[in-house]
């Protein structure tokens, strides 16, 4: 039997959230921060399904639904920073722009509350044994 830890769930799910949509991810120099929208827009969606399905799947209580959706999240969110880091070191293709370009842009602190996000998310369901007494 799977129990849930709603606060932990409904926190992750705001969390998530918030970093997602609003915090930022990128600082940039010219341009200043970046949330996960300028940085790559198909990120954001993807990412805002992932946690729009988890909250879903909690509400109607399919939590085996709930439980695979933030595993899901969590393997999103490392594929995510890669693909992130990838872009930021590769972006022109030429070794000395590319090399510039990585040492002026910088991780913020989104990609902190992204990751306590989908922790607490992961770690909001257990299976328990459900014993009976007789």
């Amino acid at each position: 039997m799977l129990v849930v830890k709603k606060i932990n769930a409904y926190i992750g799910l705001i969390l998530g959230a918030i970093a997602i949509t609003i915090a930022p991810m990128l600082k940039v120099p010219v341009k200043g921060n970046w949330n996960l929208y300028q940085a790559d827009p198909r990120l954001l969606y993807i990412s805002l399904a992932i946690f729009a399905l988890a909250a879903l799947f909690l509400f109607v209580r399919a939590l085996s639904m709930f439980r695979l959706m933030a595993i899901v999240a969590v393997i999103w969110t490392a594929v995510m920073a890669a693909a992130v880091w990838f872009k930021v070191n590769n972006y022109f293709g030429s070794k000395f722009f590319d090399k510039m370009l990585s040492k002026t842009i910088h991780f913020q602190w989104g990609w902190i509350v992204l990751l306590v996000a989908v922790i607490l998310l992961a770690t909001s369901v257990k299976k328990e044994r459900l014993e009976i007494k007789p």
